[in-house]
């Protein structure tokens, strides 16, 4: 259940990166409950045509991700190695995985409470990070963290730490390891059947 958690995906507007860095949070809430909002509001509609979940992600998610960004650190000391062509590939293969990743788990969501926390500097100039718990009945509360960039003058996300485990190094793993026995192309083969099976 707690990778149902990527659903909290960011909508961010042109917010200066001097600004208070509560901003992010504040940001980051609205996003989320807009989010469920339209999830509770279309579920009917959703569970008749499940195409509509994919429509409502690639909408209001895709665009605030930095999928280039994303892609590059997935794929590590490799992407030195990849051609224009093939780092375009990689983008897009790895971008449906991440939508119909979050698209499948965020149909999952059934009611937990989320608590937010003030947005904190990045290691890096330009960068923040989003701080947050989501308890589950029963359960002790999950911290999930949203890494995100200014970018093209707005926040991208550009990676999601959940109970401690970071996406972009989770992926790094098994990518590396993918390219390693079958080189890039081979990696770019995995995900597009991937997204023809609808693994995520």
């Amino acid at each position: 259940m707690k990778y149902a958690l990527l659903l909290f995906a960011l909508w961010f507007s042109t917010y200066p990166v001097g600004a208070a860095q509560d901003d992010a949070t504040a940001l980051v809430k609205r996003v989320a409950d807009q989010m469920l909002s339209t999830l509770q509001r279309e579920r009917t509609r959703i569970e008749r045509d499940p195409r509509r979940i994919y429509r409502l992600v690639e909408d209001q998610l895709v665009p605030h991700f930095d999928f280039e960004k994303i892609t590059r650190a997935a794929v590590g000391r490799y992407w030195r190695q990849a051609t224009p062509a093939q780092r375009q590939r990689l983008i897009e293969a790895f971008r449906q995985v991440l939508v119909r990743t979050y698209a499948q788990t965020l149909l999952k969501y059934s009611g937990q409470q989320i608590r937010y926390f003030p947005a904190k500097p990045g290691r890096r100039r330009g960068t923040v990070t989003v701080s947050t718990e989501v308890r589950e009945a029963g359960g002790p509360p999950i911290p999930v963290d949203y890494r995100m960039v200014w970018k093209g003058n707005a926040w991208k996300v550009y990676d999601v730490v959940i109970d401690h485990v970071s996406l972009v190094a989770n992926y790094r793993h098994s990518f590396q390891n993918q390219i390693h026995r079958q080189g890039i192309d081979g990696l770019i083969d995995r995900l597009q059947a991937m997204n023809r099976g609808g693994a995520s």
